[in-house]
C-alpha cells in the first residue's frame, strides 16, 4: 500500500509510536536556494505544474532540517538514509561508515558532479552511478518529466530498496516532492507512508504516481544493478 499524505511530517512523526517504520529514506531541503533559482526546463504540463525558465519556485527550502527533525526521524523508524546531510551533518552528530555517494555522470556540467546520503547501515561506502544532466538520463527510453527541482530518478529509489531494504518492510519518506520514491516502491512492492507539505507538489506527484499505475504491466520490472563499493586506497 501507498499512502500519500499532504500534512507536515513533524506533526505526523510526533503521533507514532517508537520504530513505526522499518526504513526512512529521505531527501529534505537543506537552504541552498534552490528555490531562487530558475527552472531548467520548458514545460512539465502533462503532470499538472507548467514551468518556465523564467519561473520562480516558491520558498520551500527556506530551512534545513534541525536535531529535532532528526531525533524523530531516528525514533520512528529503524533505519534511515537522508540525501544532503553533507549539508547538515550538525542536525544529525552521528558518525557512519555507510554513505552513500549518487555520481550523476555530470562530467564537465555546471551541476555537482555527486549527491551524498547519510546512511544509520554499518557496512561499507556505496557508489550508484546514473547520468542525470539536464536533459540527459541515464534510462532515455524511460526519461522522466521534471516536476520538481530536487527530483531524483526512480532508478536511484529502486536501487536503495534492492540494496537496504528487505522485503515486507513498511518505508517512510517524510518529504515526498516529485514522488520518485513512491513509484519505485510501487514497482519493487513495499508500502510506503510519503508526506508532502506544499499542495502543488503533491498534487503533480500524486499525478504522476497515477499515471504510471495507469500503465499497462505486461513484463517483469527491469533489474537494478547491486551496490558497487567505492574504495578508498591509502596514499
Amino acid at each position: 500500500m501507498i499512502d500519500l499524505l499532504h500534512t507536515d511530517c513533524m506533526e505526523y512523526m510526533r503521533g507514532l509510536p517508537d520504530k513505526a517504520f522499518d526504513l526512512a529514506i529521505v531527501d529534505p531541503p537543506f537552504n541552498l536556494s534552490a528555490a531562487s533559482k530558475c527552472w531548467f526546463g520548458s514545460d512539465v504540463s502533462n503532470t499538472g505544474v507548467k514551468r518556465t525558465t523564467t519561473e520562480k519556485f516558491k520558498e520551500w527550502d527556506s530551512k534545513a532540517p534541525d536535531s529535532e527533525y532528526m531525533a524523530e526521524l531516528r525514533r520512528v523508524s529503524r533505519n534511515q538514509i537522508v540525501w544532503g546531510a553533507n549539508h547538515f551533518i550538525e542536525a544529525i552528530n552521528m558518525r557512519s561508515p555507510c554513505w552513500i555517494v549518487w555520481d550523476k555522470e555530470n562530467q564537465s556540467s555546471s551541476f555537482a558532479d555527486c549527491e551524498l546520503a547519510w546512511t544509520s547501515f554499518k557496512t561499507s561506502v556505496r557508489i550508484f552511478r546514473f547520468m542525470w544532466n539536464g536533459m540527459l538520463q541515464g534510462d532515455m527510453k524511460n526519461k522522466e518529466a521534471r516536476i520538481h527541482p530536487t527530483q531524483k530518478p526512480v532508478a536511484l529509489y529502486r536501487w536503495l530498496l534492492k540494496n537496504y531494504a528487505k522485503p515486507g518492510q513498511r518505508i517512510l519518506d517524510t518529504h515526498g516532492g516529485s514522488m520518485s520514491i513512491a513509484i519505485a516502491c510501487d514497482i519493487e512492492g513495499y508500502d510506503l507512508t510519503l508526506c508532502e507539505l506544499d499542495r502543488d507538489y503533491f498534487e503533480a506527484g500524486k499525478k504522476r504516481l497515477e499515471q504510471h499505475q495507469q500503465q499497462p504491466r505486461m513484463f517483469a520490472p527491469a533489474p537494478v544493478a547491486q551496490a558497487e563499493q567505492l574504495t578508498i586506497e591509502a596514499p
